[in-house]
């Protein structure tokens, strides 16, 4: 059994306060705004790259299926494809940076990219979802590993989403995790 880090476990029982409300998302993201304040608490072992492409550890799935936390660790040039999410969820840098470019697609043409590709530092906080802009890619803007902290409403290793390849159409994809496929990885 691993003993959650303190932080985290804070962040969890903000995360399940949160949800009694009626509009959860603004208080979900001022927490991981907090969480993602101090960049000591994450275990080296949900900050490992992988030599070629990023990867998504799971930190906490809520037993009921409410929302997941994960760290995803990207190394230097690593890049997703253009995806979505179906449901809201936040992004927080904790260290390095990430570029995020937001696109629109429809499955049919390619996607096209809305404004441009904006930065994200350590402590900035992002929320996506389909009411705030749910399709992007997003890559390391650093010349070292980035780590950021991602929270879903739902398991999102679990969850059918899709890519947007660059010359059109939508493929379905669900992303898994790299440290394992369920449930609790942080125990109390």
């Amino acid at each position: 059994m691993t003993i959650t880090p303190e932080p985290l476990a804070r962040f969890i029982a903000e995360v399940q306060q949160a949800l009694a409300q009626i509009s959860p998302q603004p208080q979900i993201g001022a927490a991981l705004a907090r969480l993602v304040a101090q960049g000591d608490w994450l275990p080296p072992a949900y900050a490992i790259p992988h030599p070629d492409h990023y990867q998504q550890y799971l930190l906490h799935a809520d037993p009921v299926g409410r929302f997941s936390i994960v760290s995803f660790v990207w190394g230097p040039g690593q890049a997703t494809p253009i995806h979505d999410h179906g449901v809201w969820g936040a992004v927080g840098v904790l260290r390095g940076a990430e570029h995020s470019q937001a696109y629109t697609a429809d499955g049919t043409t390619p996607p096209r990219p809305i404004g441009p590709p904006h930065i994200l530092l350590p402590g900035m906080v992002e929320r996506i979802g389909p009411d705030v802009g749910d399709i992007h890619k997003v890559s390391n803007a650093a010349d070292t590993v980035s780590v950021s902290i991602h929270i879903y409403a739902t398991n999102i290793g679990h969850h059918p989403r899709h890519v947007y390849p660059d010359e059109g159409g939508m493929k379905p994809f669900i992303s898994g995790y790299a440290n394992g496929p369920d449930t609790h990885v942080f125990c109390g």
